[in-house]
């Protein structure tokens, strides 16, 4: 009995030292620089978060770098004021022009740095996110932010490595924003309303229709029953007659 004791301890162990090695190794894979949501639709607009965890024990997180990928220009890009931070927007020429709501931008947001001032820096154990509104989306399957990490301590981790579709991810991944087509049955959708409207409106002739032809029919009606009554009228007036 004892030794059936001894031999679950040391199996308990074992496992417990295996999962400790396990988790520490996926653990810092898993904590990078993230998009979220991570979909959104072509064409669209949305409210995005960069996500920035602090993955440093003794250092804090003081400045972040997000590119905007060259081959999907967005034509409006806006941030949202994070308490502590300030914002650089750099932007480049697009050829062709970026299309917006019927104008055309020859620029384009290339480049985001938010940078910490005083102690808005993200600290260990911590993350931040900055919003971005971006539309409309390009017609691409996905876009990729490569993100630049700078530290207190004058380290910056280069989260630029592009993953791969089945493959294992990379050691630092960019965030990555997967997007979809518009669905078919919306852009079918005000071609549906047309047809169901012109059923409608062909019911409403074939009513009216058959509204005008029983007018007809008990106009018809009255003058038979107007003349047969001026012929049973006259006739009585003739047999009530005198005769000569």
């Amino acid at each position: 009995m004892l030794r059936l004791r001894r031999t679950a301890t040391a199996a308990a162990v074992v496992f417990t030292v295996a999962t400790t090695a396990v988790l520490g190794v996926a653990g810092p894979a898993s904590a990078h620089v993230s998009v979220n949501p991570k979909e959104a639709t072509q064409g669209g607009y949305g409210r995005f978060a960069f996500r920035v965890p602090n993955e440093s024990d003794t250092a804090s997180t003081t400045k972040v770098e997000v590119v905007l990928p060259e081959n999907a220009p967005v034509g409006s890009v806006s941030t949202m004021p994070v308490p502590g931070w300030t914002v650089t927007v750099e932007k480049r020429k697009v050829d062709p022009p970026v299309e917006v709501h019927g104008s055309q931008l020859t620029e384009a947001v290339s480049k985001l740095t938010w940078t910490a001032s005083g102690d808005a820096a993200v600290k260990p154990g911590q993350f931040q996110e900055f919003p971005v509104s971006m539309g409309p989306l390009p017609q691409v399957d996905r876009m990729v932010f490569k993100s630049l990490q700078t530290y207190s301590d004058g380290n910056v981790v280069r989260w630029i490595e592009e993953p791969t579709p089945g493959a294992e991810e990379p050691e630092k991944p960019a965030p990555v924003l997967t997007l979809t087509p518009a669905s078919a049955s919306a852009s079918a959708a005000p071609s549906a309303a047309p047809a169901g409207q012109a059923e409608a409106d062909d019911d409403d002739d074939d009513s009216d229709g058959a509204a005008t032809g029983l007018g007809i029919a008990g106009l018809v009606a009255g003058l038979a029953g107007l003349l047969l009554g001026g012929l049973a009228f006259a006739r009585t007036r003739r047999e009530a007659a005198p005769k000569a």
